[in-house]
């Protein structure tokens, strides 16, 4: 079963609530967080379950638009929804398996795509490492490599280099809204008007 049905928007929410899926220990867990793990709500002889109101809304939301998708069309979900409203469960029951099902799919992919990610490395290319010359205890430096100083702080006041006017004086101007695009540069010691 593909993932079908989830677009950007609802692949970012996905990445974005569950950050790392190495949180979660197993597919039951990952179910239980984003509220798909049905509830056993049995009575007496009456065994049935019902849908959690707990865990992620957000990402229930995502896979319940998902399952809604793969309905729609024939997909490996429409089989199992089928499967499962001819082995006796109603469409509710039918379509809560189907997003349990979903919810399974997505934390296999979500696993793989973040244990490529750690076997890539960094740079996304694989035996790459951390190692660099420069994060390294003993770089390799040249003679050749020279200390270059730190910039000149400048301790005069600030001077608007096209109206050649002091900082404050410009800012003041700009807050009366007195300078506009056009005009002639305003003096330095007048009103700029």
């Amino acid at each position: 079963m593909d993932l079908h049905g989830i677009g950007p928007s609802s692949a970012a929410r996905l990445l974005a609530d569950t950050g790392d899926i190495h949180r979660f220990g197993n597919r039951d867990r990952f179910a239980s967080w984003n509220g798909t793990a049905p509830l056993d709500a049995s009575s007496g002889e009456q065994q049935r379950h019902r849908l959690s109101r707990a865990g992620n809304r957000k990402i229930n939301r995502v896979l319940h638009i998902m399952a809604v998708v793969q309905l729609r069309n024939r997909t490996a979900g429409r089989v199992y929804y089928d499967a499962r409203k001819a082995g006796g469960k109603t469409s509710m029951e039918a379509l809560r398996a189907l997003k349990r099902k979903l919810s399974n799919v997505v934390y296999a992919r979500m696993l793989a795509d973040q244990r490529r990610r750690e076997w890539a490395g960094p740079g996304g290319q694989s035996g790459t490492t951390t190692d660099s010359s420069a994060t390294s205890f003993n770089p390799h430096t040249d003679p050749s490599d020279n200390h270059i100083p730190d910039p000149i702080i400048r301790l005069t006041p600030h001077r608007h280099p096209r109206l050649d006017i002091e900082g404050s004086h410009y800012r003041a101007l700009a807050k009366q809204r007195v300078i506009r695009v056009g005009q002639p540069r305003p003096e330095p010691g007048g009103s700029g008007r």
